[in-house]
């Protein structure tokens, strides 16, 4: 029980990344001391630039997967640190699946340790190629554990088991949310997402690459909303896991079309061969976090990607500048 006169601390593991940087200002807006570890391998030091110097933060440069200490007392862990983006995943396959297992281990015996909130940032990838759709939390998935792909997919996997243990065998008190197609500002411009991909490739005026045939589909859920959502959840009950994206469908192919169209860009769009088990569809089944949590995304696709194209606008003229 955090006494009312006691400050809430808050650990964020990856919180120099995209969503963990996010995530950090959200807690600290919502009076929680945040310590942050992170060892920028994909994280930016730029993201948390701006809570550096406020005494209600604190960072560590340190891999989860080596044995952690924080002092003092933790209320809530958010594991986040992860290899996130194909470009990243498949560079660094033994990495993602040793901060899967072993940061997964490391995470949760400090929440054990420390009686806290354990919060796992897992994602829609556990569903793989999916043979049900839209997604429900119910479905088991369809992903190839030996493919390019299956060390991100099994890393999550195998931490969602974890940390379902963890709670059963331990007692810890645990969360689950599966993260969704996100976007935002601070997202890196060469992760290799469709996003920055798309954003960049139309400010820069070269093709769209699109893979396949551009039918596949997606859906896309602005940060402030997915923050949100999490900060939600960590505040309830729930030890199943929990959706969190937007159902807003769309294909590829209308994605890229919405990006010129918000862009202004002459770009043209350019087909590639699919990568390998790349999922055709993606849809989140929001039923269980609007029942529980009385979730649901507000900011609208155009909103959501004129303020990211903004960020990457300003983010290309200060590199050009320098």
């Amino acid at each position: 029980m955090i006494s009312s006169s006691q400050p809430i601390v808050s650990v964020v593991t990856g919180g120099a990344g995209f969503l963990g940087s996010h995530l950090c200002d959200y807690l600290i807006s919502h009076g929680h001391q945040v310590v942050c570890v992170d060892n920028l391998v994909t994280g930016n030091p730029d993201n948390i630039r701006e809570l550096q110097g406020n005494a209600a933060f604190r960072f560590i440069e340190q891999d989860v997967t080596k044995h952690m200490e924080i002092e003092g007392p933790v209320h809530f862990i958010f594991h986040f640190a992860s290899p996130a983006s194909p470009i990243d995943y498949l560079k660094l396959p033994i990495q993602t699946l040793k901060v899967g297992s072993l940061g997964t281990h490391n995470a949760l015996g400090l929440a054990r340790t420390k009686q806290a909130v354990f919060l796992l940032a897992s994602t829609s990838e556990v569903y793989g190629d999916p043979l049900v759709h839209p997604q429900q939390e119910s479905y088991w998935g369809n992903v190839n554990p030996i493919g390019p792909r299956g060390v991100y997919d099994e890393a999550k996997r195998f931490a969602e088991a974890m940390t379902m243990a963890y709670h059963r065998t331990h007692r810890v008190n645990t969360r689950i949310v599966r993260i969704f197609n996100t976007y935002g500002p601070r997202m890196r411009p060469n992760d290799g997402r469709v996003v920055p991909a798309f954003i960049k490739q139309a400010l820069t005026g070269v093709p769209l690459t699109v893979f396949g045939d551009g039918h596949q589909t997606r859906s896309f859920c602005f940060v402030s909303d997915l923050i949100r959502g999490i900060y939600m959840l960590s505040l309830n009950d729930i030890h199943d896991p929990v959706n969190i994206g937007n159902p807003r469908e769309m294909t590829v192919n209308e994605f890229a079309r919405k990006i010129l169209d918000i862009t202004g860009s002459r770009s043209t769009i350019k087909y590639h061969p699919l990568p390998v088990d790349d999922p055709k569809t993606r849809q989140p089944d929001i039923t269980r976090a609007g029942k529980l949590l009385k979730w649901k995304p507000d900011v609208p696709l155009e909103e959501g990607l004129r303020l990211t194209i903004d960020y990457f606008r300003d983010l290309m003229k200060t590199r050009n500048n320098k």
